[in-house]
């Protein structure tokens, strides 16, 4: 399969993450290049990380507040102009109606011409909270392209193409080698995830530096296995429709 490679930089993009720094993990590199290119980039995070620490005794209210501060220098990073946090508990969000709705309102708040977002049709995935919001992606595209889904949640608007990271089988690169370094630094801004999300820890000196050369590689191979050179960011590409 021979995939597409870079969309035109969208006037408007909005990705939606389970978690803070999910967003940056699966597409932060191809957010911060079109927010260069004048992209008015926008980040939704469903959960509230509360869950996000190996220690017993954290305290996790403390946690929320500071995983919050946490994504929004990351979005600055990234160069986004806002993030939207929806704040259901870590680990307990669902896809049912309620949740669809909230989504659905963001989306036709932002209006974006591209919505990116978790594959919900990932084999094997265990995380409750990334199926979930692959799930909320996609059905809240399709609640808000039609007026008659929640015509309360604001006035109806269609997306013109879908980006799902993390795909089995994606179909799509975006190029980002003048970008990755901003990826890369909207990551670390999430120091509270150093010892578990990113493994690295923090009285290595030479963990971050492992932890960086990990990402560049992972998205240069990503790259060669469709004989692209440099670093990319892959996707599954759905349309609107």
């Amino acid at each position: 399969m021979t995939p597409t490679v870079d969309l035109p930089p969208p006037g408007r993009a909005l990705a939606i993450g389970a978690h803070p720094d999910d967003v940056e993990f699966g597409c932060g590199a191809t957010l911060a290049k079109w927010a260069e290119a004048g992209t008015e980039v926008h980040l939704c995070v469903l959960t509230d990380g509360s869950k996000g620490t190996w220690e017993l005794d954290a305290d996790l209210a403390t946690l929320v507040m500071r995983r919050r501060e946490e994504a929004e220098r990351a979005a600055a990073r990234l160069g986004a102009a806002a993030v939207h946090t929806l704040g259901w508990p870590d680990g307990e969000l669902g896809s049912g109606l309620i949740e669809r709705e909230a989504v659905c309102r963001v989306i036709r708040a932002v209006r974006p011409e591209v919505l990116l977002g978790h594959d919900p049709w990932r084999r094997y995935r265990l995380h409750p909270d990334h199926r979930h919001a692959g799930w909320l992606t996609v059905d809240a595209l399709v609640a808000a392209r039609d007026p008659h889904f929640f015509p309360a949640a604001g006035a109806h608007h269609r997306i013109r193409h879908l980006l799902l990271f993390e795909a089995d089988e994606p179909d799509h690169l975006e190029t980002v080698d003048a970008a990755f370094d901003r990826k890369l630094e909207a990551l670390l801004e999430h120091r509270s995830q150093w010892r578990t999300t990113l493994g690295i820890d923090p009285g290595d000196p030479g963990g971050r530096a492992r932890f960086e050369t990990r990402l560049r590689d992972e998205a240069r191979a990503t790259g060669g296995r469709f004989g692209h050179r440099g670093l990319v960011e892959a996707f599954r590409r759905l349309t609107g429709d």
